[in-house]
């Protein structure tokens, strides 16, 4: 299927008439923030070797925040 002139024009004027004429400058802007956001993102990545990333060993069961369990759980019935 080929979009013509007439097919991108009916979707703009959809477009306009859900979110209105004062909400389109906001979704663009909105839109462009968050594709900079993403590249931004990706060049940090992009520039950390692997070695040199921050990692975080796991908690070892000593150290553990969570209350200790008091073994098997209860059965109801038999």
């Amino acid at each position: 299927m080929e979009l013509s002139v007439w097919h991108i024009a009916l979707l703009l004027l959809v477009f306009l008439l859900v979110f209105g004429a004062k909400r389109i400058p906001e979704i663009g802007s909105s839109l462009g923030q968050g594709i900079r956001e993403f590249k931004r993102s990706i060049k940090e990545i992009g520039d950390n070797p692997p070695d040199q990333r921050t990692n975080v060993p796991p908690p070892s069961a000593t150290n553990s925040t969570l209350p200790p369990t008091g073994g098997e759980p209860k059965r109801l019935s038999q």
